[in-house]
């Protein structure tokens, strides 16, 4: 393929040129006034920028292939108990109801008996919008608890709450992977050429499946993975073990001496730690146990909801990296504003700050339990405003580019940036404007065509110039 009249460098130095580039083999096989080859496919990129393919560094994709098909239980969808309840009772098709997004604002702490009273008569789980709650109501426990022996702990069958406890639930519903060709192709269309998939459950199973899913065509995207602390090290370039995820909860930490021998036994087998940190407590925590079992290339802190300049500093002094989602910021910060300690404010999803820190940083959009969209996650880091307009943080408002360079790191390096140039993967991603154009207002609309190992998996129909 070559790909005619690009803009290069354009986000890198405001001063890119127009030039060629050859694609052949998987690789960008050449840059600059080309001469097309008989037979050769040829794009016109007619003057648009031509990007490093984005890179969603904390998704969970086999979630976000599953919201597709569950009802939206919390805001901005359902904002307060009478509507999550015209949603349970409308649902259509029969069996299991699956609702996603739950939060308190709806309709308080939900239990077994709420969902009871307003809908008996179908099994219901829904999952809170954290992640790691599922609340069930007595039709949907009578099936899971038919087999007769007792749950796993996390499991409170009188309030209906299984915390923590996914691959029980998974085993009792009998639940399979879910297609990803649909979710692929929206990520696609984004521009988006690799992910980091982050479920703390993931094992040799999940490895597996992905692996399929890419030799079937429906998963269109390199993934690399974090998972569980026997994840098997196997795997090829395109799906990769990289971390050992460690999912913390502030209300249920576990025994200091615990997670300091699971992050040494992770390093010990050369494999980083991703640790879930939304709390300052859980951050303090998990620095200290960094502190006392040392650190390796490659640990990240997930999240660092909360990180004040102390806690950074020691960040900074350990080598830590961090994975933020500025896309929270605008979908979540009017309940910020509402819900989170006034202290803790200005320290809420930082950008800016850590980066003027000298900390690596990079992006994710934590989807589903964010929006899947990177270009609606880098416009929140740059305007820092909330849905309703509030500004939370002016001070960590990142510029477009470096709000692009939080997509652009390498997967498996989060220090190291990407670049379009002869030699390196046809991984890519075409703009429908110049980059001075497209900075004024990132969106994924701008996305003309994406290229993955060389081949095109995305082509915008409508092609006329943005």
């Amino acid at each position: 393929m070559l790909i005619r009249d690009a803009e290069l460098g354009g986000h890198e130095n405001g001063g890119g040129r127009i030039v060629d580039v050859r694609l052949s083999d998987g690789i960008v096989a050449g840059v600059g006034c080309l001469t097309p080859l008989p037979g050769e496919v040829v794009l016109d990129a007619r003057g648009g920028a031509l990007l490093p393919g984005l890179h969603d560094h904390h998704i969970h994709l086999f979630a976000l292939a599953a919201a597709g098909e569950s009802i939206r239980c919390g805001p901005p969808d359902v904002i307060d108990e009478h509507g999550l309840a015209a949603c349970l009772q409308n649902a259509p098709g029969q069996g299991w109801i699956r609702g996603i997004g739950y939060h308190e604002h709806v309709a308080g702490d939900m239990d077994r008996a709420w969902l009871d009273r307003h809908c008996p008569d179908r099994p219901v789980r829904i999952q809170h919008r954290g992640g790691r709650r599922w609340i069930v109501n007595s039709a949907g426990l009578a099936l899971l608890m038919a087999a007769g022996d007792a749950p796993p702990p996390g499991v409170d069958v009188a309030r209906g709450h299984i915390d923590d406890a996914d691959a029980w639930l998974r085993q009792r519903l009998s639940a399979t992977f879910p297609d990803l060709a649909a979710t692929s192709a929206v990520l696609a269309s984004y521009g988006v050429t690799g992910l980091t998939e982050m479920t703390p459950s993931n094992d040799g199973h999940a490895i597996d499946y992905l692996a399929s899913q890419q030799a079937n065509g429906a998963l269109l995207q390199q993934v690399l993975l974090a998972g569980r602390a026997d994840m098997p090290f196997a795997g090829s370039m395109e799906v990769r073990p990289i971390l050992t995820k460690i999912h913390l909860h502030e209300a249920r930490l576990p025994p200091f001496g615990d997670i300091c021998r699971t992050i040494a036994d992770s390093h010990d087998s050369g494999r980083p730690v991703a640790v879930h940190c939304v709390t300052r407590t859980e951050l303090v925590f998990t620095l200290a146990a960094l502190g006392e079992a040392g650190v390796l290339a490659g640990d990240r802190i997930e999240h660092a909801s909360v990180a004040p300049d102390e806690l950074v500093a020691q960040m900074m002094a350990l080598g830590i990296q961090v994975v933020t989602q500025p896309n929270f910021i605008r979908e979540r910060g009017d309940a910020y504003l509402r819900d989170v300690e006034p202290d803790d404010l200005p320290f809420l999803y930082r950008c800016a700050g850590l980066t003027r820190a000298g900390l690596v940083l990079a992006g994710g959009t934590d989807a589903p339990f964010g929006h899947a969209d990177p270009w609606a996650a880098m416009q929140a880091a740059v305007e820092r405003r909330t849905m309703a307009g509030a500004v939370v943080g002016v001070e960590e408002r990142l510029s477009p580019e470096d709000a692009l360079g939080l997509f652009l790191a390498r997967g498996e390096a989060l220090g190291t940036g990407r670049h379009v140039g002869t030699g390196v993967p046809a991984d890519l991603c075409l703009l429908r404007a110049p980059w001075s154009k497209a900075r004024a207002h990132l969106c994924s609309d701008l996305v003309r065509a994406t290229i993955r190992a060389g081949a095109l998996i995305f082509q915008r129909v409508d092609e006329a110039p943005f």
